[in-house]
């Protein structure tokens, strides 16, 4: 009932066989060598393959597209809209890694890694938006007391 050395087939080091000759069972110990990098989830198409490439990738697009035109609004001295939209477009990323199961390659990490990367960032360049000076937009009260008590003291 056993078999030979010469009939074994060793595929990875995980299920190498032991002395006797049987393969080890399975554990969940990395093997010695890896071939290859796991997809993130969420990381395939966004479209079935037939579609073109840009259809593919359209949550990508739209997030770039939206970050590009903010770009190009802050360049013509809109500095206060442009920003707000780069923001508003990390958000939206962070919206369509949580709502959709394939979003193509913004699928970076792992799922909530990516919402929360996404959503913090952008949550943060909106708030920097809305207080950029002069005239801003949002007024946190404590913010002026910490700058004062941490310059002037």
């Amino acid at each position: 009932m056993g078999s030979t050395p010469e009939t074994i087939e060793v595929r990875d080091p995980v299920s190498a066989p032991d002395a006797d000759g049987v393969p080890r069972r399975a554990t969940r110990r990395f093997p010695l060598f890896t071939r290859d990098t796991a997809r993130p989830e969420g990381g395939g198409r966004a479209a079935s393959g037939a579609a073109p490439a840009p259809a593919r990738q359209w949550p990508t697009l739209a997030v770039l597209g939206t970050v590009g035109l903010g770009l190009l609004l802050t360049a013509f001295d809109m500095f206060r809209l442009g920003t707000l939209l780069v923001g508003v477009a990390l958000l939206g990323g962070a919206a369509l890694r949580w709502l959709l199961p394939g979003v193509g390659m913004l699928a970076v990490r792992s799922r909530f890694t990516d919402i929360a990367t996404y959503g913090a960032l952008g949550s943060v360049i909106v708030l920097l938006a809305l207080m950029v000076q002069p005239n801003p937009w949002l007024e946190i009260p404590f913010l002026k007391d910490t700058l004062h008590f941490t310059v002037s003291g």
